[in-house]
């Protein structure tokens, strides 16, 4: 099984954190955004995991690039770092990334997570994940028979077809049928909406036989912007709590935890009540403060502050405030 993961985006919605870092390199309950999906999309198949292909922007840099090596590492697979040059659809992300779109391969969109209690069946053509929303036209949706089964693949309907919207993850029994039809729509100029979009692939390949089963999760977790990832972390926390720890190498002081939290290594915590759902980076110290539903990042200073609902990037010194954040790193506000 080969995962491949599109997110060259830039992010806009959730600046100013992605002045510094990539969207999906935002970290949630201590890892990033994209290292959470990539262990849910492996625990979600019985297959090994071959490759993980991570498509970029051509400017995010070494370090980045590094870092998103090791994530496939750390699951035993190899890493490939590939490029889009140019924002022109889904289709052309993903083709990006053709020499990964060989035999069994998950599609996922890096800017998403899910909670989802099935095993994924791979004698099946393909399987697209989905959830029931409340604002369709803002999605590709699907249309389903009275077997289930998908007839149709919208893009971002107009009127109102169905509330089962795509979420951005896909699986693929053939890769290079997958590859072949994104390269037919590339190579004859076939758009909607002014981009090359994967569900006019996935409309052409239901149309010469192959047959889509959905996949419905149980929970949708968008991170979008700050908000939503705020709330993420939240439902993150809360799924894996088990499985969270604080490392020997936290100081905590005349401070309460309300749990569930993620505290990084290094973390000092002095005179703080923090949680629940924190998540506090490495290196980072919190005085005389309370902290709730909030992420702050790595080596980060917050002192004499009361907090929530925020997110406060890496670097930071902060002091002294009541009131909700949104600030990228090396910000200073005392």
């Amino acid at each position: 099984m080969n995962i491949i993961i599109p997110m060259a985006g830039m992010g806009k919605r959730m600046r100013p954190h992605t002045l510094t870092i990539p969207k999906p390199l935002i970290p949630v309950a201590g890892k990033p955004i994209v290292h959470h999906l990539c262990e849910d999309l492996a625990s979600s198949t019985q297959d090994k995991i071959n490759e993980i292909a991570f498509i970029i922007g051509p400017n995010f840099g070494k370090e980045i690039e590094e870092s998103l090596i090791k994530i496939a590492t750390d699951l035993g697979a190899l890493g490939k770092i590939c490029y889009q040059h140019e924002p022109l659809g889904t289709a052309h992300a993903i083709l990006a990334a053709a020499e990964s779109l060989t035999g069994h391969c998950i599609v996922a969109f890096a800017d998403t997570l899910f909670v989802a209690d099935f095993k994924l069946d791979e004698s099946k053509d393909g399987i697209i994940w989905v959830n029931h929303v409340s604002n369709p036209e803002q999605f590709g949706v699907i249309k389903l028979d009275s077997a289930g089964q998908i007839t149709d693949f919208i893009e971002k309907p107009k009127e109102f077809v169905t509330d089962l919207a795509i979420i951005g993850i896909y699986y693929f029994k053939d890769g290079e049928n997958l590859r072949k039809e994104l390269q037919y729509l590339l190579d004859n100029d076939i758009k909607d909406k002014g981009e090359y979009q994967l569900t006019n692939a996935l409309e052409n390949m239901k149309n010469k036989g192959l047959v889509f089963a959905p996949a419905e999760v149980k929970e949708w977790l968008d991170c979008g912007n700050y908000q939503s990832t705020v709330y993420t972390n939240q439902r993150v926390l809360e799924n894996k709590k088990d499985s969270i720890k604080i490392p020997s190498s936290v100081t905590i002081s005349n401070s309460i935890i309300i749990q569930p939290c993620f505290i990084g290594e290094n973390a000092i915590i002095e005179n703080s009540i923090i949680g629940p759902h924190v998540s506090i980076g490495k290196n980072t110290s919190v005085n005389n403060s309370m902290i709730k539903n909030s992420i702050i990042q790595d080596s980060s200073k917050i002192l004499d502050s009361h907090f929530q609902q925020s997110l406060v990037g890496s670097h930071v010194i902060y002091a002294s405030q009541f009131e909700e954040l949104s600030l990228g790193d090396y910000s200073v506000k005392c």
